[in-house]
C-alpha cells in the first residue's frame, strides 16, 4: 500500500501533514508526494502578479522558481522519508487564456472558465500512475486557493475513497473556512510523535523561498506547527461519512 499525498504546490502536503508523513515512513509505509502545479511556462514573459510573487520569494525567472522550488521539495521530502513526483501543470500565476491574457490576479479566486478542464486533465494524470491499493489524501481548500480547488476537484473525479487534511497555513489565517469543508465528514485524530513534530518543522523550513510569504518568522512557524499538533492530538484527517 502507498499513501499518495495530492499536493497542489511544492510545499502544501508537507505544510499540512509533515509530522504524520514522517511517522508513516518510520513505521515502514511508502509515502509519495505528488505535486501538480510545478511546471515551467513556455515563455519568459511574466504578469505583474507573477513578478510581485517572485519578488516575495526573492527569485527572478520562472525557470529559477521551478528549479529552486522542486529542489526544496525534494529536500523536505527527504527529511520526512517520503518520495516525490513532480507534474508539469502550471501554477495559477503563470496561466494564460487562449487569447494570451493572464487568468489570475490573485490566488483566492474562483477558477477561471478557461481552467474548467484542469481537473479532468489532472485526474487523468493521477489515474495513469495509481495502483489499486493506493490511499489518497487531498487538501480541503481552506483559504480557497484556486489551485487547491482545482486539485481537490480532480481528486474527487477519480471516484475513489479520499482522505482530507486542512490546508496549512491557510487554516491559521482563515479558520472559519474549516466548517464548510468538514460538513458531513468523519474526523479522526492521528497521533504525531515528538520526533514527527520536529521533522515537520524542519521539513517546512526546507522551503526557504516561501518562508516570508507563509509565516511571520521561522520561530512563528515552529510555534504554530507545535501548537497545531498539540491542539489536535497530532493531525486531524477527514473522510466522507
Amino acid at each position: 500500500m502507498r499513501w499518495i499525498y495530492l499536493s497542489p504546490h511544492l510545499d502544501d502536503a508537507v505544510l499540512s501533514a509533515g509530522g504524520w508523513i514522517y511517522d508513516q515512513t518510520r513505521a515502514g509505509n511508502t509515502v509519495e508526494i505528488w505535486t501538480f502545479m510545478c511546471g515551467l511556462p513556455d515563455t519568459a514573459e511574466l504578469s505583474d502578479f507573477a513578478r510581485m510573487i517572485h519578488k516575495q520569494w526573492e527569485l527572478t525567472t520562472a525557470e529559477e522558481v521551478v528549479r529552486v522550488r522542486r529542489q526544496e521539495d525534494v529536500n523536505a521530502a527527504k527529511i520526512l522519508g517520503a518520495q516525490t513526483a513532480h507534474f508539469d501543470f502550471l501554477d495559477c500565476i503563470y496561466r494564460r487564456g487562449k487569447g494570451g491574457e493572464w487568468l489570475y490576479t490573485g490566488i483566492s479566486m474562483e477558477p477561471h472558465p478557461e481552467d474548467m478542464d484542469y481537473p479532468s486533465k489532472i485526474a487523468e494524470a493521477i489515474s495513469a500512475r495509481l495502483k489499486p491499493d493506493d490511499q489518497l489524501l487531498a487538501q480541503f481548500t481552506v483559504g480557497k486557493h484556486v489551485d487547491h480547488v482545482l486539485v481537490r476537484r480532480a481528486a474527487e473525479l477519480l471516484g475513489r475513497p479520499l482522505h482530507y487534511v486542512a490546508d496549512i497555513p491557510y487554516l491559521f489565517n482563515y479558520p472559519d473556512d474549516l466548517d464548510p469543508n468538514r460538513a458531513g465528514m468523519k474526523e479522526n485524530a492521528h497521533a504525531v510523535s515528538e520526533a514527527g513534530v520536529q521533522r515537520w518543522q524542519e521539513a517546512v523550513e526546507a522551503y526557504s523561498s516561501q518562508m516570508t510569504m507563509l509565516f511571520p518568522s521561522l520561530d512563528a512557524m515552529r510555534q504554530q506547527i507545535s501548537d497545531y499538533a498539540a491542539q489536535n492530538s497530532g493531525l486531524r484527517i477527514w473522510t466522507k461519512s
